[in-house]
Parts: C-alpha cells; sequence; structure tokens
C-alpha cells in the first residue's frame, strides 16, 4: 500500500495551495481517505476526510476554508486550502483507514508529509 502526498510549499497568508494525495486503486476505492497535520512537538491532528460514499468531515479551524475531495478515475485525493493563515503551517499527511474508528486511532496506512509554510 503505497500513499503518495505532494503540494506543500511556502506561501503567503491569504494565499492559496492544493494538497494531492495518489493512493493505490484497491484502498482508494474502498477506504476512508483522510489529511492530518502535525507542527513540532504536537501530536497528529484531523483535518479533513472523506469517505467513499457520503459527505466529506472537517476540523472546525478550516471549515469555509478547505476542501478535501477525490477523484476516481486518478486515484488522488486533494486537498484545496484557501485563505491560509500561519497557524496553517504544519506538515500535512495523507491517511488512509477502512472506518473512522481505525481513522481515529491513527491505525491508518499513512504517506510521507508535505510541508505546509504560511507566512505572516
Amino acid at each position: 500500500v503505497q500513499l503518495q502526498a505532494s503540494g506543500g510549499g511556502l506561501v503567503q497568508a491569504g494565499g492559496s495551495l492544493r494538497l494531492s494525495c495518489t493512493a493505490s486503486g484497491s484502498i482508494f476505492n474502498t477506504n476512508i481517505l483522510a489529511w492530518y497535520r502535525q507542527t513540532p512537538g504536537s501530536e497528529r491532528d484531523f483535518v479533513a476526510s472523506v469517505p467513499r460514499a457520503g459527505e466529506p468531515t472537517y476540523t472546525n479551524s478550516v471549515k469555509g476554508r478547505f476542501t478535501i475531495s477525490r477523484d476516481v478515475l486518478e486515484n488522488t485525493m486533494y486537498l484545496q486550502m484557501s485563505n491560509l493563515k500561519p497557524e496553517d503551517t504544519a506538515v500535512y499527511y495523507c491517511a488512509s483507514a477502512p472506518t473512522d474508528a481505525k481513522l481515529e486511532r491513527r491505525d491508518a496506512f499513512w504517506g510521507q508529509g508535505t510541508q505546509v509554510t504560511v507566512s505572516s
């Protein structure tokens, strides 16, 4: 199982970035896909998730600014981030798990992180 994240970078506050995560077809088509983020010395925090079918879920701090989506044909998940704030600075990780419970326990497949830095 492989997850490959990309798209991070340096952006000014108020700017936008789009993160991508490619995944193998078997988990992409059946699992919940999610984004987490982590800052030094902190735990890895939930950002957003999208099930195979149904509505996405977001942490409160990104609602209205971030949009998670999945492209079935491309086996790719996206996180469109707009109106970025300095507090969004973190390493962003994509993850995949068959159930919400496993995702909440961090019992998931993880991609490597991609750094997002938002300057003020």
